[in-house]
């Protein structure tokens, strides 16, 4: 939905703002959500809104974001309410002015994700399911990595593909793909660590020239080489990243050989909603998994 003025009023008062001289204004929030900035005359305000029968993405949003607060490491947009306004759902945040990320910015971005990743669970998976994009991500509770990835991570992917896809390759690729795993990392035993889920160049920004800042998170319990993984797959950290997560909590060894399998449900995924090319990323990406 887009927030017209009388929206957007109506909001603020909800907020408890004073909604005179209120102007709204559309600007660019992600490729699901409608975005808004409430500009009142003493505050400002960013507002996300879906269509009521999606507001349950709104809800694991602010989930995941006050999930990452709560461990007082990375900075994140505070949530301020979340609400209904007609059919629509909206969710309210901290008005942020963000910027391109410097060198010294990814170099905090990596020091601090080491950090929030510190932030160990009990077992691997989440107190709820979430979302990854618009596909919904299963998280129950398990204490095995290797039982949580390949069930609920890849094989959920996978058998989304077999039944919008049929294709007798793709169940050929799955069976090779949990057949490598099982041969070479079935007995990788990570801590259950937080992580944000959805860490490409897009969902992170910095305030100023220093500060980095994350936002639209699919958290859960799992290995934090999944983060690190997504950060590869389309580009856009700098080695001052890189180096200075290694120098706050280097990785295990090993960790270059399940990049791929952790890629591979981001591109299954992309898969899963676009089709098209990433249906050939796919069994690219397994095939290399295979040869190894």
């Amino acid at each position: 939905m887009s927030i017209d003025l009388e929206h957007g009023a109506a909001i603020a008062r909800e907020l408890g703002l004073d909604e005179h001289a209120l102007k709204v204004v559309a600007v660019s929030g992600g490729e699901i959500a409608r975005a808004h900035v409430l500009k009142g005359a003493d505050y400002w305000v960013f507002v996300k809104s879906l269509p009521l029968g999606q507001g349950g993405l709104l809800s694991a949003e602010a989930d995941g974001l006050e999930a990452i607060r709560r461990t007082n490491t990375l900075r994140v947009p505070r949530v301020i309410r979340r609400g209904i306004q007609d059919d629509s759902a909206w969710l309210a945040l901290e008005y942020l002015e963000l910027a391109e990320r410097t060198p010294a910015a990814d170099a905090e971005l990596g020091r601090l994700l080491a950090e929030m990743h510190r932030s160990e669970g009990e077992h691997f998976g989440w107190h709820r399911n979430n979302y990854i994009g618009l596909t919904p991500q299963r998280n129950p509770r398990a204490e095995s990595w290797t039982e949580f990835f390949l069930f609920h991570r890849l094989g959920f992917q996978f058998d989304r593909l077999i039944s919008t896809h049929p294709d007798d390759r793709w169940v050929e690729l799955k069976q090779g793909v949990f057949g490598q795993w099982h041969d070479h990392h079935a007995g990788h035993r990570p801590p259950p660590a937080l992580v944000h889920g959805d860490l490409w160049r897009g969902n992170t920004a910095a305030v100023g020239l220093n500060l980095p800042v994350v936002f639209d998170p699919a958290v859960h319990f799992a290995d934090r080489e999944t983060d690190l993984a997504m950060t590869r797959l389309f580009g856009g950290f700098s080695e001052d990243f890189y180096r200075a997560y290694e120098d706050t909590w280097p990785l295990p060894s090993g960790h270059q050989m399940r990049q791929p399998f952790y890629t591979l449900y981001h591109v299954l995924n992309h898969a899963n909603m676009f089709g098209g090319a990433y249906l050939d990323s796919v069994s690219r990406i397994c095939r290399r998994i295979m040869d190894q």
